[in-house]
């Protein structure tokens, strides 16, 4: 299987929408990870892939934290997101 995985950062919107497609043409499923102030970067690039480009993609949406270790030793929580786009299997 080869990567369905797109891990969002700091680069500009299009760049993961065209990411998104680019998999979605070898997959009937693609993930869109993020976390921290990614989020709603990956939601945006999700959602123009789905109202825009392919718009026959459904969603599911998982969220949750992770603890981080923190440069002066403690620890931090930061907010993940998974967003699964998948291909309609209807008619």
């Amino acid at each position: 299987m080869t990567e369905n995985i797109v891990y969002v950062g700091s680069k500009p919107v299009m760049t993961y929408v065209m990411a998104i497609m680019t998999a979605m043409n070898d997959q009937d499923e693609v993930v869109v990870k993020a976390r921290g102030r990614a989020i709603s970067t990956a939601v945006d690039a999700a959602e123009i892939t789905r109202n825009r480009y392919l718009t026959g993609l459904e969603s599911t949406v998982e969220i949750g934290t992770e603890e981080m270790e923190q440069e002066d030793g403690g620890t931090r929580n930061v907010s993940t997101i998974a967003i699964t786009l998948s291909k309609s299997h209807e008619a």
